[in-house]
């Protein structure tokens, strides 16, 4: 019978092809057994490395040595290759990545004892995940990924974020979670990308949720090419009703970002602009043929406010407010894509 290795272990964290490994210890790879008195983790760092010569993986695992050490290096390790990993394949980020940002209790920030054997250090770490639930919140010293995830956000935007996340352990505790993670996470990410965006913090639209929901937007679209006619009427609507924006509603599904959003003018009535009644709007990229997962919002919205510049829209003067509604606006939609799939 093969003789067990003392002190060794290489656990995978990441099942996905290729495989990512974790060694908590400086054996094996070219030893074939530990030196007396050589440093295993937490007194050494770990060391990660990829069965993949993909230089994309290599480049990830390169990013973690980055992280300065502390009694958390491998929670903000973890955490790192997590969102790095789900960038480069394009996969949402799951809200619980976020719990490893929880920094540990008072008491555990001192030198941490030499473990003496494989058996406490094994019990040791199943006593550290149980814990992970019980970490108290700090705002100070914030661990690197958090802070480059909400650089460049507002506080008061922040506060809307934070207030989201709030309410979705809150529904997902009272077991009424609406929505799926997926487009939950595209979402959030979404939302946090509009608030560091130079259009949003420089007026060009803006964004509120309807009912705190994360599945329905209005957007303001403030600001559109001052050379135009739409430009003028704007003007012209803010002197009689004290209204000078567009407004929009964005709404999504559960399968989100694989289907586009639903998108329609609530205000004011248009003419031209490629808007169709009810509200709805005649873009292919609003269509299944025509959308892409890869599509941003803020592209969207961009995209949008050119369209109805150059379809040389209109505001329509004392037209009837409520001829724009959800229901005229979908059955318009259902008629877009008929001619769009018949045509091909």
């Amino acid at each position: 019978m093969a003789e067990k290795r003392p002190g060794y272990s290489v656990d995978p964290v990441l099942t996905m092809d290729p495989f990512i490994f974790l060694d908590l210890e400086r054996e094996g790879r070219g030893k074939s057994k530990q030196s007396p008195g050589e440093e295993s983790y937490p007194s050494s760092s770990p060391i990660w490395f990829v069965e993949s010569d993909d230089p994309n993986l290599t480049s990830v695992l390169e990013r973690l040595e980055d992280i300065k050490k502390s009694n958390t290096l491998l929670l903000q390790q973890l955490k790192r290759l997590i969102c790095d990993l789900c960038r480069l394949y394009n996969l949402p980020q799951h809200p619980d990545v976020e719990m490893l940002d929880q920094p540990l209790p008072a008491g555990q920030n001192g030198t941490t004892e030499e473990v003496t054997s494989e058996e406490e250090e094994e019990e040791d770490m199943g006593e550290d995940i149980e814990d992970l639930d019980h970490y108290d919140m700090k705002e100070e010293e914030p661990v690197d990924g958090k802070k480059s995830e909400d650089e460049g956000i507002e506080k008061e935007n922040l506060a809307i974020l934070e207030k989201i996340r709030k309410n979705q352990r809150q529904d997902h505790l009272n077991g009424a979670v609406s929505g799926s993670v997926q487009a939950s996470d595209r979402l959030m990410k979404e939302l946090r990308d509009i608030y560091r965006s130079q259009s949003y913090k420089t007026g060009i639209y803006s964004v509120e949720l309807v009912n705190d929901s994360l599945y329905e937007w209005h957007v303001k679209l403030l600001k559109v090419d001052p050379d135009s006619p739409l430009h003028s009427d704007l003007q012209v609507l803010k002197e009689k009703e004290g209204v000078e924006y567009i407004l929009l509603n964005f709404s999504f599904k559960d399968n989100f970002p694989f289907d586009p959003p639903f998108v329609r003018v609530v205000s004011p009535v248009l003419t031209g602009g490629y808007v169709l009644g009810g509200g709805a709007l005649c873009m292919e990229l609003l269509t299944k043929q025509g959308w892409s997962s890869a599509y941003s919002i803020e592209s969207v919205i961009m995209q949008i406010n050119a369209t109805l510049v150059k379809g040389k829209a209109r505001v329509q003067f004392g037209a009837n407010k409520n001829q724009y509604n959800l229901a005229r606006a979908q059955q318009s939609y259902k008629s877009l894509v008929q001619i769009h799939e018949k045509n091909g």
